[in-house]
């Protein structure tokens, strides 16, 4: 540590609360609000499938669904801090590629598993 750095500085933080890398620290204001969120956004499918409130399970699945994704997103902002600007936009892009693998995972196995059952499995369809 040199004579002009404050120990915050010399530890690789900055003064306005982001390490050297450009990564935010949570304050205990987003991390209230993203537990806050993630209350809501857990409760709301719990009420929508115990009182049966659609009416449709297919249309519940998918309203559930919609929701675990929008808790993802809170979850990657409140708690892991992913933004644009992390780690020089790196995370976001790693992030991004995931998203395009698992999703050719998914949607590569699901047409597999389509047409194995489609051209294999012809007499089950009679039964």
């Amino acid at each position: 540590m040199s004579a002009s750095q404050t120990p915050a500085e010399a530890h690789g933080h900055d003064h306005d609360g982001h390490d050297s890398h450009g990564a935010a620290h949570g304050s205990l204001r987003g991390y209230i609000t993203g537990f806050l969120l993630s209350v809501v956004l857990t409760a709301i499918p719990f009420w929508l499938v115990m009182n049966d409130v659609l009416g449709n399970s297919t249309l519940t699945a998918i309203v559930i669904m919609l929701f675990a994704a929008v808790q993802i997103v809170v979850h990657m902002v409140y708690f892991l801090h992913m933004n644009g600007r992390s780690e020089g936009g790196w995370i976001m892009l790693a992030l991004i590629f995931t998203i395009i693998v698992v999703a050719i995972a998914l949607a590569g196995s699901l047409w597999v598993m389509f047409h194995l059952n489609t051209n294999m499995m012809p007499d089950m369809h009679r039964m």
